[in-house]
């Protein structure tokens, strides 16, 4: 279901919890919003469809993948950017890494370990900012 995008920073300004089994309809629900703003959008968090889970999901070269609970683990290669967000309007400066580890469960709840880099990196970090409460 396509879920209107949550514009309130101080619902954004706060912490998601964990996600369990019983959130994977909102992982369903990610998919289909971020295909309705596809146009303009490369990833989501959970709460920016108003579930407050550690959930995201990116545009990963062009397969939409779901990461529960996500935690980056190790990072290099500080650089500034600069970047936008459906939640917040205009762009702002933002200190990402060039390569990330990310550890994860994937939908079938089994833990994984993955290495990112460029672009792809720097939406993950955006995505588990939104998580933490991070207003980007």
């Amino acid at each position: 279901m396509i879920r209107p995008i949550v514009k309130d920073p101080i619902f954004l300004a706060q912490k998601s919890e964990p996600a369990t089994v019983l959130d994977l309809p909102t992982a369903q629900d990610l998919r289909d919003t971020l295909a309705a703003h596809r146009d303009g959008c490369v990833g989501m968090a959970a709460n920016m469809i108003g579930v407050a889970r550690r959930i995201i999901i990116f545009d990963d070269n062009g397969t939409d993948t779901v990461m529960l609970n996500p935690e980056i683990v190790k990072c290099s290669g500080a650089y500034e950017a600069e970047e936008g967000c459906l939640s917040l309007p205009g762009t702002r400066k933002a200190r990402r890494w060039r390569l990330i580890k990310v550890r994860y469960q994937n939908e079938r709840f089994e833990l994984r370990l993955r290495t990112y880099t460029g672009f792809t990196a720097q939406i993950i970090q955006h995505e588990i900012d939104h998580c933490s409460g991070v207003l980007i």
